[in-house]
């Protein structure tokens, strides 16, 4: 992987973003065209001018007059076309460059381990993938295509003028250094300043998107006031390295109005006199004047378009950091079996999320097809981290986990997850209809398998009711919809996809007793026939479990039936006791 550094001339960085460029060449390849043609066209309209005062009006020719402001006008017309055609182009160019790199970048983040997204804010990967983005489209747009035609520009204007008047052009020339000098500090110093403004956006976003989506917290708790000052505080960062970066431009462009007033008056001056003594005509002391201020606007936005070229080299070191983030998903399976049965197996399996504190130690277990594994104990047990490990979300340290005997490792990962079908209690529903969160757009899922699953769950009746039906929007999280409503979709949309293998992880917690009768039902017909992990705090759900793992820090302290474990009276004991006596609940089984 060739480093990264966020030089606006980063050739390793240049190299790596026109491989998104290949697709589009003949773009590229008209738009350098237009750009030489652009080149090539700004120095004739001086010289036409020049040729026009020096032949025809001190001439006092007034049919030719006519006739070179005709051709001047069609000249006029034909730059500004090819003005309109490059402009589209490279707008063109970029944009569909980067739809192909923020596809990648979404495949990317998309295949990376949960680990990542557990040290990553969300808001950061969303910067990088909108806002730094544009800045790559910028290079094209804005940036190195137009730095190119404007060095073309300079090239083509002073080969003009030095064979119209070698020595008027090194006259106005002779204030160069003194804007070379002041182009090289100012692109040292906005430098550091692009790459502060891209942190603060990137601050500024993570805030709100963790703030917005956390909104209900701040106003349960009263902490409105808080926020909004800590919010100040990062704006205000935000505003000052904006303010930081134009206050380089606001010295730098009088600067260079400057430098042009030199040129401009070394050229009345050398000018004037060289009229006088009938050295130059005043058509060239007039074309000189244009060629000036044609020289100097790009020298001017030479400095500014560096610069977004700059920030787009920040931007693409952002996005080409993600992408060469080595966290992603082993995919290296490819066992692919047309049938699952469902065995379950933990041999001695040892994990952490960090190195030096392990989550889970030597966890032995076997569920056979069909059975009914319940997981209980304290939070931070290990309970769902056995959830993660089956689904393969994260790499064990040690030992093996198999499925019909086979190691997970060996399946492909899609197939793998394809055969469990997951409910938690957080469920997530996207900003889309009731059929598409159910489906997940899967177009294998017709209406009639989502109706059907849906009156098997009991949820039919409360469907219809909404003001679309199954094309109700619920809007962003599930917003519209109660959280047992919202528990049911889940649940549906387990069915649906009929997996082999059933992992239900706290789906009862947080619903009413109403709606938690109904779910029992649902999760009855989901568990026949199939194998099923139960993970409850509510042990009254898991009495009828075939097997109960009791957890304890990472380690399993106790295994066997509900009944089983009550003799030991051990730790599930106390559980038991502690949930059902202390409360005053009346002990009874109760069915999962």
């Amino acid at each position: 992987m060739a480093k990264v550094t966020g030089k606006a001339y980063d050739i390793n960085l240049l190299k790596r973003v026109f491989k998104y460029v290949s697709p589009y060449r003949r773009i590229f390849a008209w738009s350098v065209f237009l750009t030489i043609v652009l080149a090539a066209l700004s120095p004739t309209r001086p010289y036409l001018i020049q040729y026009t005062v020096d032949n025809y009006i001190l001439g006092g020719d007034k049919p030719g007059l006519v006739k070179i402001s005709f051709l001047m006008l069609g000249l006029l017309m034909l730059q500004t076309a090819v003005q309109y055609y490059h402009t589209f182009l490279t707008n063109k160019l970029g944009q569909s460059t980067i739809k192909g790199l923020r596809i990648d970048v979404f495949n990317h983040i998309s295949k990376l381990r949960l680990s990542y997204f557990d040290k990553t804010p969300i808001g950061q990967l969303i910067t990088r993938s909108v806002s730094d983005l544009e800045t790559i489209a910028d290079i094209f747009s804005e940036g190195l295509i137009m730095i190119i035609g404007d060095i073309l520009q300079l090239i083509a204007l002073i080969a003009v003028m030095a064979l119209t008047d070698w020595k008027l052009t090194l006259i106005v020339l002779a204030p160069m250094p003194l804007l070379i000098l002041a182009t090289y500090i100012f692109k040292e110093s906005i430098k550091s300043a692009f790459q502060e403004v891209r942190a603060q956006v990137s601050h500024l976003n993570t805030f709100l998107q963790e703030h917005i989506t956390g909104m209900n917290i701040t106003q349960y708790f009263a902490r409105e006031d808080q926020e909004m000052d800590k919010f100040k505080r990062i704006n205000g960062r935000h505003r000052d390295a904006h303010i930081r970066s134009n206050w380089y431009y606001s010295i730098f462009y009088p600067v260079v109005e400057i430098i042009s007033a030199m040129s401009i008056g070394l050229l009345v001056w050398f000018g004037s006199k060289s009229i006088l003594e009938h050295n130059i005509s005043p058509g060239v002391v007039m074309a000189f004047i244009m060629y000036i201020n044609m020289m100097f606007r790009p020298i001017r936005e030479l400095a500014d378009k560096f610069n977004t070229l700059q920030m787009g080299m920040v931007g693409a070191e952002r996005i080409f950091t993600v992408l060469d983030t080595h966290e992603e998903e082993d995919t290296r399976g490819s066992y692919k079996p047309q049938k699952v049965e469902g065995k379950i197996e933990f041999e001695d399996v040892w994990f952490a999320y960090n190195e030096d504190k392990w989550v889970l130690k030597g966890i032995s277990f076997e569920v056979k097809p069909g059975e009914t594994l319940a997981l209980v104990g304290a939070t931070g047990a290990g309970k769902s981290s056995i959830i993660n490990l089956l689904n393969r979300f994260y790499s064990i340290n040690k030992g093996k986990i198999k499925l019909d005997g086979i190691d997970i490792k060996e399946f492909e990962l899609q197939h793998l997850r394809s055969q469990i079908g997951t409910v938690i209690q957080d469920v997530f529903l996207f900003s889309d209809t009731i059929k598409n969160n159910i489906s997940l757009n899967n177009p294998e899922i017709s209406i009639d398998e989502i109706i059907n699953a849906a009156k098997e769950a009991g949820a039919d009746d409360f469907i219809r009711q909404l003001p679309a039906g199954y094309d109700y929007n619920v809007m962003e999280r599930g917003a519209t919809l109660s959280a047992g409503q919202a528990q049911l979709i889940s649940f549906i949309r387990a069915m649906v996809y009929n997996p082999k293998i059933l992992v239900l992880d706290e789906a009862t917690s947080s619903v009413d007793t109403e709606t938690e009768h109904l779910i029992q039902q649902t999760i009855q017909k989901l568990m026949k026939g199939r194998t099923s992990i139960v993970i409850a705090h509510r042990l009254s759900t898991i009495q009828n479990a075939d097997k109960i793992i009791v957890l304890d820090h990472g380690e399993i302290k106790e295994i066997g039936s509900h009944q089983e474990l009550l003799k030991q009276n051990g730790y599930y004991k106390r559980l038991y006791d502690l949930q059902f006596n202390s409360s005053g609940i009346e002990k009874k089984s109760t069915s999962v």
